[in-house]
């Protein structure tokens, strides 16, 4: 919760990429709000003052996963509005003001964007989405300890620049610092 709140203002895609990892333990854990404290929250917390206060904010994580029909698949509502809102960015810095540096990061990444989406089986999902999945799979494979070869680390690697640039745009867009978004 605390977590989530500092990422969500320091860095954005660090933002999604904690709430699908939320997501992952509620589904993982049943649900279970008890089983949720004992594995995950209780074992993190640096005293039990917290502990409410997290209680009560993995409590409301499942209300709204149960509620939106998450229990398999899909994300949180909040995580949607921030990929909107990024998607938005990504489209106003591509396509209306043609921010040179951005489309050249895009061109970059294109080719490994395009083949992740056939391996991930996510045809229908915008680029935005592609590259936050593709970061939340690197996360999966470190968290799991597994080798990541040198060739989709490069690939990676480019996604990751191309999403940093468009969370940097970001912040600035979200404080009203729109200097470097004129045309």
């Amino acid at each position: 919760m605390l977590v989530a709140q500092k990422k969500q203002q320091e860095n954005i895609a660090e933002y999604v990429l904690y709430l699908f990892q939320i997501e992952d333990i509620v589904r993982s854990l049943n649900f279970d709000i008890e089983q949720i404290m004992e594995a995950v929250v209780k074992p993190n917390l640096p005293d039990s003052s917290f502990e409410t206060q997290y209680r009560s904010w993995y409590t409301d994580i499942i209300k709204e996963m149960k509620r939106s029909g998450l229990e398999k698949k899909g994300h949180l509502d909040r995580v949607m509005e921030v990929m909107k809102e990024l998607l938005f960015l990504h489209n106003t810095l591509f396509a209306v003001q043609g921010e040179s540096k951005y489309k050249q990061l895009c061109a970059n990444s294109g080719s490994f964007v395009a083949e992740f989406r056939e391996k991930a089986s996510m045809k229908n999902q915008h680029d935005v989405e592609i590259l936050i999945h593709a970061m939340h799979m690197k996360l999966q494979f470190r968290l799991r300890k597994k080798e990541i070869t040198q060739e989709t680390e490069e690939a990676l690697d480019a996604m990751r620049i191309q999403l940093a640039f468009l969370v940097r745009e970001y912040h600035k867009m979200k404080s009203g610092d729109y200097s470097s978004m004129k045309g």
